[in-house]
């Protein structure tokens, strides 16, 4: 909660959405909604008792929201994975999605699934749209620091790369990497191995915009900072500008890696194939 609080502090976001908050959505109120309306929040919950949970907080207004995906599967019953509202006149989408473990697992068929419906809502839905989140899919081999150490793991599948893909038809665009086609950005290091030191990540949290929106952006960045300190996320935030850019144009990772990766190309193995 402090590191939530101090980051909504210094960088005013007019929206946020989080993921994984592994709260009920009483115990978040109780937690947060004194904090939260005294900086001007409004919030849509979904949430559950330890796993899971995801929320939006806006200062432009929080109308029509709706919990869970029509039609998605549960494993096997409803998992608190989606909101959405529409904020400032654009309906946004706070995802967490399934992880799918292990290839060719029941999780694995589930998350395919979970995303098949969820391209059906977004195709039905509003023409400014907004979906965010944890993907939990590296959309290309740039998107991880070492495709082969990925090998026979998930978010990197052909299958879940296909279902990205199927959702973003619906006239989605990922503006970060749209607006930094060859830059080195990801958004999430293990806590293992030094990995985040050693700028050995992925880009797995996606901002997708729908085209009216995707034209408004003016910055789309890495906010990298966030993830430094003491008990931060292993996921750092990502941040689009719509239509000023306060900061400016700031580039895709700020500030830059503590110690990059760099010289001689070599294959690292994942902690947990360690």
């Amino acid at each position: 909660m402090p590191r939530l609080l101090e980051w909504l502090d210094e960088r005013q976001p007019d929206v946020v959405c989080l993921q994984e908050t592994k709260l009920a959505d009483d115990a978040f109120t109780a937690l947060l909604d004194k904090e939260l309306s005294g900086r001007g929040y409004e919030t849509a919950l979904y949430g559950e008792v330890q796993w899971n949970g995801v929320a939006i907080l806006s200062k432009v207004g929080l109308e029509d929201v709706v919990t869970g995906i029509a039609g998605a599967p549960g494993f096997p019953n409803p998992e608190a994975r989606a909101v959405a509202a529409t904020c400032g006149g654009i309906r946004v989408h706070s995802l967490y999605v399934p992880n799918g473990r292990t290839p060719d697992s029941d999780h694995y068929r589930y998350k395919l699934a979970w995303l098949a419906a969820l391209k059906e809502v977004v195709a039905a839905g509003a023409d400014e749209a907004i979906v965010c989140g944890d993907m939990n899919i590296a959309p290309t081999d740039a998107d991880v620091f070492d495709p082969v150490a990925y090998i026979g793991q998930t978010h990197v599948t052909p299958p879940e790369r296909q279902a990205l893909a199927d959702l973003m038809s619906t006239g989605l665009h990922d503006v970060v990497r749209d607006r930094w086609p060859n830059e080195r950005v990801f958004s999430y290091w293990d806590y293992r191995a030094g990995m985040f030191h050693q700028d050995l990540g992925m880009r797995i949290d996606l901002m997708l915009a729908s085209e009216p929106v995707a034209e408004r952006v003016k910055a789309a960045w890495v906010d990298r900072k966030a993830r430094k300190g003491t008990g931060p996320s292993d996921h750092a935030p990502v941040i689009i500008d719509l239509d000023v850019a306060p900061d400016g144009d700031i580039g895709p990772v700020v500030p830059p890696p503590s110690a990059p990766r760099g010289g001689r190309k070599r294959t690292t193995k994942l902690p947990q194939n360690r």
